[in-house]
């Protein structure tokens, strides 16, 4: 015998059993189901404050929500189809708990107050966790950062070699990258802070509830201002896919350069053993599966932040079935983002640095030709002239296999008779790297300096 809906008696027939199982959520909202209790639990002491429901009758239904919520932590609890979603199977689960009373725990509520509830409840607790990883992430990067200062590396435009910078700098952008993120995530939390309880379906109620009460008994700031609003909103919910996608666009850039980096041809770094994998045809590969997965991962983020915008963007208030669709993208994200950002946190803290092959590689890639026009450029050549006058230098060394600091003096002084023999000193990447003194450059006291801003950034995240 089919299960009488709890919305049944509009209705003369039974469903359809493939339609019920299209149409339930429960299958994946289950995810929820502790966001569910918690608000059924704030939503009934909030009726017996207001005298809405008697004290015998409300602490009844306490009494079975509390032992529905400590069955769920300790074994679990059964779900069915037929009860569509967390919502009524919860209610069902209470009603064979404690009978008939559990139906006067939905007395000033709807399912649609109810599910927005339970997504920014599950939103809202997860935050501050993607917050922490974020901020852990940081502190591996400046921890590498910082004890790579004066490490140099090729700086890189379009994937050719550019100027030379400290690997410390370099792994500083990524910092600041990440730093960003954090703030969008912690901007996030002002939009998931709002309780749309008691906002009913969309009209509000005619029982005298207490609106501000049950938001406080949850935890939020503050309740909805409008009722129609609190049901039909899902910003905080695009806002998360959203953070969550730029997120995915930093950890997969950062992943691009590890793979680059610890190729063959690159050789500049070397992932821990426990982040890669070998072969099982070729006995001498150590393949960056991880990175490799994390920037796969993001297409599928990507995929959540579009499924979303696209339920959403022609939906008209307030609430419509469609909306059933707007959990799977967020139980997604939450279950990528979060072992991404600990994975990459355990690559960046056990790679391995080669320092030689590294500095090597600046040696006689012409990386230092911005530093010999600048150095022209003081001697009083203009600096256009300058920029020609080394582009032809580094020409006629691509065809001669001579790099810059191989000119004689003699030659440099047919230039300008201005330049000394301190040109070669310039020409070294560690001192081009140490001249440069702007702020937020690679210069070395640069990079000390931005360490130590990062260390009080990452300060106030852990606040």
């Amino acid at each position: 015998m089919p299960i009488k809906k709890m919305w049944g008696g509009r209705f003369e027939a039974a469903g359809d059993q493939l339609v019920d199982t299209f149409g339930a959520s429960i299958g994946f909202d289950q995810a929820m189901a502790k966001e569910d209790i918690m608000g059924s639990l704030a939503h009934v002491k909030m009726l017996k404050a207001t005298k809405i429901l008697s004290a015998a009758d409300a602490d009844q239904i306490i009494a079975g929500l509390e032992k529905l919520a400590d069955r769920l932590e300790k074994e679990g609890l059964p779900f069915t189809v037929e009860n569509e979603d967390i919502h009524m199977n919860i209610e069902t689960l209470l009603t064979e708990e404690i009978g008939p009373v559990a139906g006067k725990l939905h007395t000033a509520r709807s399912r649609n107050d109810q599910v927005a509830t339970d997504l920014h409840l599950y939103v809202k607790k997860r935050l501050p966790k993607i917050v922490d990883l974020l901020t852990k992430l940081q502190t591996a990067l400046v921890d590498q950062a910082a004890a790579n200062v004066k490490t140099v590396m090729p700086g890189y435009t379009h994937m050719q070699h550019a100027q030379p910078i400290s690997y410390g700098h370099y792994l500083l952008a990524y910092f600041q990258m990440f730093q960003r993120d954090v703030e969008r995530f912690q901007f996030n939390m002002k939009h998931t802070d709002i309780s749309p309880l008691g906002a009913a379906a969309l009209a509000g109620t005619t029982f005298p509830i207490d609106r501000e009460l049950s938001a406080s008994l949850l935890g939020f700031a503050a309740p909805y201002t409008n009722s129609l609003d609190a049901v039909s909103d899902r910003d905080f919910a695009l806002e998360f896919l959203s953070n969550a996608s730029i997120l995915m666009v930093h950890l997969s850039r950062l992943c691009e350069e590890l793979i680059y980096w610890c190729s063959y041809e690159f050789g500049y770094i070397e992932l821990a053993d426990q982040y890669a994998t070998g072969s099982s045809i070729m006995p001498q590969k150590k393949n960056p599966d991880m990175a490799e997965l994390i920037r796969g991962k993001t297409g599928r983020i990507f995929g959540d932040l579009t499924g979303l915008l696209t339920v959403m963007k022609g939906l008209p208030l307030a609430y419509n079935k469609d909306m059933q669709e707007d959990k799977e993208g967020i139980f997604d994200a939450v279950k990528t983002i979060v072992p991404s950002l600990q994975v990459m946190t355990g690559m960046i803290r056990t790679l391995h640095v080669n320092k030689k092959k590294m500095e090597h590689a600046t040696h006689n890639d012409f990386s230092n030709a911005t530093e010999l026009a600048d150095y022209l450029a003081t001697k009083g050549v203009p600096f256009r002239q300058a920029h020609e006058i080394v582009g032809e230098l580094v020409l006629k060394g691509l065809k001669t296999g001579a790099n810059l600091a191989d000119i004689p003096l003699e030659q440099y002084q047919q230039i300008n008779p201005q330049i000394t023999a301190d040109v070669y000193e310039v020409l070294k990447p560690h001192v081009a790297i140490a001249r440069r003194h702007s702020l937020g450059g690679t210069g070395f006291d640069q990079v000390k300096e931005q360490i130590a801003t990062a260390r009080k950034i990452i300060e106030k995240n852990q606040q």
